[in-house]
């Protein structure tokens, strides 16, 4: 924890020439970009396999041909045509696993009132007027229209358009990508729900926003915003 708070104080003091007192908060979401970029090849590898599950249309199609009436032997084989390929169904949940650590860090670092027996100083630092530290709960004690609420009502406005971008594109995609399929609109194992739950994922990030310190909500709406726009760009 001591190590990670120094790492932010030391971008927060690289970028305060630019930033002034929201150099932390300009930190964490350079923090957050670092992160994403790290991930990125793992994404590019689910948008590949995403492909690769849309290429296998015809072979499931010919399976469907097969064995329609034994639904079961249907998806067996489906299942192992995906191993035989190496496609993974669930391969696009790896990006966003591998990010809840460092979520969760920031939410540690946030939430401690001390880091290595000493006061922690990060508590000090806003975006504009919030602390990085604070809820939006303790926002809302100040009003709606203070300087704290109104930096949340902006957070939430972003939320909300990045949210509904994506659910259109999800809807899109899954429109454009019944490869999950296995015959007469069933789905794989446990995909059907994912495939309804999907579209409305973005929106739950509206909830997230309100409930964690404000330097954790800028990971999540930084993460959502770059997730959208990475998936718009992979799977065009």
């Amino acid at each position: 924890m001591s190590v990670f708070a120094n790492l932010v104080e030391h971008l927060a003091d690289l970028l305060q020439p630019l930033f002034g007192a929201s150099a932390a908060a300009a930190a964490i979401v350079l923090f957050t970009a670092l992160v994403r970029l790290l991930v990125h090849p793992l994404s590019r590898a689910a948008a590949r396999g995403q492909k690769a599950r849309t290429a296998l249309q015809p072979k499931i199609a010919e399976l469907r041909k097969k064995h329609g009436k034994n639904p079961e032997k249907l998806q067996k084989a489906v299942l192992e045509l995906h191993a035989e390929e190496k496609v993974s169904p669930l391969a696009g949940c790896l990006p966003g696993m591998l990010q809840i650590p460092a979520f969760f860090l920031l939410y540690h670092l946030f939430s401690s009132d001390t880091i290595g027996g000493e006061a922690n100083g990060l508590l000090g630092h806003q975006l504009f007027a919030a602390p990085l530290g604070e809820r939006w709960t303790d926002a809302l004690q100040g009003g709606v229209l203070s300087g704290a609420g109104l930096v949340y009502a902006g957070l939430f406005v972003v939320v909300a358009c990045v949210a509904a971008f994506s659910y259109r594109l999800s809807k899109r995609m899954t429109a454009a990508n019944p490869a999950a399929q296995i015959g007469d609109g069933e789905q794989l194992p446990g995909l059907g729900a994912v495939t309804k739950v999907m579209p409305f994922m973005s929106f739950f990030t509206l909830v997230t926003v309100a409930v964690v310190p404000l330097a954790a909500a800028l990971y999540v709406v930084t993460s959502t915003t770059w997730s959208v726009v990475e998936r718009a760009v992979l799977y065009r």
